[in-house]
This record gives structure tokens, C-alpha cells and sequence, in this order.
């Protein structure tokens, strides 16, 4: 499928690892296993630029304070990664100065947003506790983004976060992980329309293809649920992300179906609108350089 015409398309959502490095201790069991190797942007940048891709943001992947210097340094050897989401300790008291060192590091300009693995906190109300709301005032204050990685039984903690920090930029990853597979979308519907209402929120259409049935998954399969993203935020608070390589746990080819799908899903929208999902919204969001 063809991209629009004149439209660079922004992969919002997208990670890498070199397991020399560091180990991805969240790989495990067989249904991983065929991620359990090395994907560098070297191996992505020649897909992305197949697929009409011109900018990405590269995400977080584990809870280690190297991992975001590496991502940075990434981000100054080329063109393709246009931003980074990194990780810190939201609870630190040194928070602040932490994201001020970060910022004046080689890439620290393309330091655009912070995620925290929310989805593997015991706590669904984790989001509220009063030292990780400091902490998220602090991103805010350093002119960041925040990322939303959680499920939906953690929404409504998102929301009141959300609510209670208008100043600071929420980005849903994944829709907020919606149960495509069971294909119940009660409470998640709901909760996504309620963390929509909040003009700083916006969401990647993203990670859909894994949380459906690996195997069996069609476009059509998840239009209700893009239907139902669209419907809340709308196209200028929606952004397309591939969330490359875990996508290819259920991608039947290559990177490019992922953004093949999305495009299909989309297709009945205007051209404006397209060039809102895979670019305008992400660039805003972000505040990409």
C-alpha cells in the first residue's frame, strides 16, 4: 500500500537492543523466543525508509538509567531517531537534575519524553502515589512528555493523573492495551473515552496486532477498536507507531505490514487527517527536533 503522496510518515513508537550490552529480562518463554536477538537501527533503518518512514521515536525498553545515554547517543549518529523516550526513577528525590543532566548529554536535545513499565506495578493506582505525581511534575517541568505504558484496569489512575497535571503531556501507548483478543471491550472503552475527555492526553495507534490473536488477526478484526481510538481522541490526538520488532510477534512479514495495516485502517479518512496520524500528531506531541 502506498503512503500518501508528499507525506513522511513518523514512527511514534519503536525500540532496539543489543543483547551484548544488556540483557531484556522481560524476553522469556517460548512465545519471545524469536525475539531473543539483536535489533539495531541498522536493521531498521533500511525497513523504514522502504516503508516511506522518515523519523521515528526510539522508546524505552527496561528500568536501567544507561539505557537512555545509549538511545541518545543513537539519536546524534543520524537522521531516522528524531526523539527519545527514556527511563528514570520518577520517585527520586534528584529527579529534576537528573533530566537536566540527561538533556546536556551527546543526543540529549532528542531527549523528548519519559515511560515507566506502569503495566507490571502491582498497585493500579501506582500513577497516584504523591512521589510519582512529583515525579511527573518534574518531566513536565523540564518541557518533556510522559508515556502511558499501562492496562486497562491502570486507565483510571491514568486519567487522574492526567487531571491532576494538565501542564504535563500524557501519550498513550498502545491504546491503552485493549483485550483484542477476547474481544470484550467493556471496561476499556469507557475508560479510554474518560482519559480522552483531557485536552493534554493524545494516544499511538500502536501494539494492536499483539495483543490480538497472534495468528489469526485481520484488519478487519481491529477496525472496531481503531474505530473507537478515532472516535475519542480523534485523528490530530492520535500518531502511528510501529513498536517494532515486539510487532513482528504477530506481523506475518515485515515492519512494513505494520504500517500497512494502520494505513489501511485509516483509509477512509481524509488526507489531512492521514497526515495528522502519521506525522503532525507525533511532531506536536513530541515536540520533535
Amino acid at each position: 500500500m502506498n503512503a500518501t503522496p508528499g507525506l513522511q510518515v513518523t514512527d511514534a513508537h519503536h525500540h532496539l537492543w543489543d543483547l551484548s550490552v544488556r540483557d531484556q529480562d522481560w524476553i522469556t518463554g517460548p512465545e519471545l523466543a524469536s525475539l531473543r536477538r539483536d535489533f539495531t537501527l541498522a536493521e531498521l533503518a533500511p525497513q523504514a525508509a522502504a516503508a516511506g518512514v522518515g523519523r521515528s521515536v526510539l522508546v524505552q525498553t527496561v528500568t536501567v538509567a544507561e539505557e537512555t545515554p545509549e538511545f541518545l547517543a543513537l539519536a546524534a549518529s543520524g537522521d531516522l531517531v528524531a526523539g527519545v523516550v527514556g527511563w528514570t526513577d520518577l520517585t527520586a528525590p534528584g529527579i529534576a537534575d537528573t533530566l537536566a543532566e540527561l538533556r546536556e548529554l551527546p543526543g540529549g536535545d532528542a531527549l523528548v519524553g519519559i515511560r515507566h513499565q506502569v503495566q507490571s506495578e502491582p498497585d493500579p493506582q501506582w500513577l497516584c502515589r504523591p512521589e510519582v505525581l512529583h515525579g511527573l511534575a518534574a518531566v513536565a517541568a523540564a518541557g518533556l512528555a510522559y508515556d502511558l505504558l499501562v492496562q486497562p484496569h491502570q486507565l483510571p489512575a491514568a486519567t487522574a493523573a492526567a487531571r491532576a497535571l494538565p501542564q504535563l503531556r500524557f501519550i498513550l501507548d498502545h491504546l491503552g492495551k485493549p483485550p483484542v483478543a477476547e474481544g470484550t471491550s467493556e471496561p476499556w472503552a469507557t475508560e479510554l473515552r474518560a482519559l480522552a475527555t483531557l485536552p493534554n492526553t493524545t494516544a499511538k495507534l500502536s501494539g494492536l496486532v499483539t495483543e490480538a490473536d497472534w495468528a489469526s488477526w485481520t484488519v478487519a478484526g481491529l477496525r472496531p477498536w481503531t474505530d473507537t481510538a478515532l472516535d475519542a481522541f480523534g485523528p490530530s490526538r492520535l500518531m502511528f507507531g510501529s513498536d517494532w520488532p515486539v510487532c513482528l510477534l504477530a506481523a506475518r512479514s515485515s515492519y512494513g505490514e505494520v504500517l500497512d495495516t494502520a494505513r489501511a485502517l485509516t483509509a477512509d479518512l481524509s488526507p489531512d487527517e492521514q497526515a495528522e496520524i502519521f506525522g503532525r500528531t507525533a511532531q506536536r506531541a513530541y515536540r520533535l527536533r
